[in-house]
């Protein structure tokens, strides 16, 4: 029994992960609405519990979105999965659990800030996770 405890671990830890979303990116001038739980916050929110600022654009668009790679890169277990002109897609993964958030960074053609979303893909409460990091990548976008 007890030596089928580490794969029985590792089959729980990768369950965590989740599916990544398709129904996420630029949709109708924005980015997909936050769920009803509290796992999620968005600069495109009407709700108190899920509205977040954008952030600062730095110069431009280009110098901007260097910055947040160059920030996201710095933080422990990301990985960038789409990247364009004016969009980022990242996974954010937990270190113990293995709990994967996807966040995303939109910066429209006519508005000087950049849309964010941060969304945990599974469960119902992030303790207040995906606001902190958010917050942490403004304090750094000097």
């Amino acid at each position: 029994m007890w030596k089928f405890l580490p794969f029985m671990l590792l089959i729980t830890i990768s369950a965590c992960t989740g599916t990544r979303p398709t129904d996420i990116g630029i949709q109708e001038g924005g980015l997909k609405p936050c769920p009803d739980s509290p796992n999620c916050v968005s600069s495109f929110a009407e709700t108190e519990e899920h509205k977040i600022e954008p952030l600062p654009i730095i110069n431009n668009k280009a110098e901007t979105l260097e910055k947040l790679k160059s920030i996201i890169n710095s933080m422990p277990r990301t990985e960038v999965i789409q990247e364009t002109d004016n969009y980022l897609y990242v996974e954010f993964t937990t270190f113990i659990m293995r709990y994967v958030d996807d966040v995303e960074f939109y910066i429209p053609d006519d508005e000087s800030v950049v849309h964010v979303r941060s969304a945990s893909r599974l469960g119902h409460s992030d303790m207040g996770l995906n606001r902190e990091r958010i917050e942490a990548i403004r304090s750094q976008m000097k």
